[in-house]
């Protein structure tokens, strides 16, 4: 090997590191982002459904709907802000973001389906909030290589990425900049806020559970005696 060779396969090494690491990155980031509209959709097709007193396929089928929506919104957000039209973001998202929602949507689904109880539980039950995280890290790890595998080759949030850094101008300053940080963070308090309060809930009910066992008990002593 010359040294011009020796060089350039030296130069070439640290350069496909850098981009690798860089791919990591953004790959992780778009999935953090995807899982946040996800998450975000879901959970609020489930209060729905609840709320409703709809049944498990009719609730599942208003979850994954929101979820596309919420995915979707929130990755058209910052494509109008950079001076993209409605129809023009929505066209670049819907390329980016489907294969990955989907695979989330598949994976969480799944797993929450596989979990005893997981889909009866009530949003007041520790168990809906137990099965939903560990839904959601499994959904994680099933679309962190599908968009590692689209950024790799210019697509999913490839094509998004060169729209991240212009300035708005205009109206379109008010269109709210949330990071994924900003975004994980506010969903991972929701969710373990919801997870305190049906501790609490469960907590709080069973005193009142063993009063009502002890009384029922009491009763039916004195109608033996009697």
């Amino acid at each position: 090997m010359d040294q011009h060779a020796l060089h350039a396969s030296h130069g070439e090494a640290p350069h496909d590191a850098h981009h690798d690491m860089g791919t990591h990155a953004m790959a992780l980031s778009a999935t953090l982002h995807c899982l946040t509209g996800c998450a975000i959709g879901e959970i609020l097709g489930l209060m729905i459904g609840t709320a409703l007193g709809l049944g498990s396929l009719a609730t599942i089928a208003i979850a994954v709907g929101l979820a596309f929506l919420f995915g979707y919104a929130l990755s058209t957000l910052p494509l109008l802000r950079a001076g993209l039209g409605v129809g023009a973001a929505l066209t670049v998202v819907l390329a980016a973001d489907t294969l990955s929602i989907a695979t989330m949507e598949l994976v969480d689904n799944l797993v929450m389906a596989v979990i005893p109880g997981a889909m009866d539980a009530g949003l007041v039950n520790p168990v809906f909030w137990l099965s939903m995280m560990l839904a959601l890290t499994a959904a994680f790890f099933a679309a962190w290589p599908v968009n590692r595998y689209l950024l790799a080759r210019g697509k999913g949030h490839a094509l998004t990425h060169g729209y991240m850094d212009a300035e708005p101008v205009g109206a379109r300053r008010f269109i709210p900049a949330l990071t994924t940080a900003t975004l994980v963070a506010a969903i991972v308090a929701f969710m373990l806020g919801g997870l305190v309060v049906s501790i609490a809930d469960d907590l709080g009910a069973s005193p009142t559970t063993g009063h009502a066992a002890e009384t029922g008990r009491g009763q039916l002593a004195l109608l033996r005696s009697s």
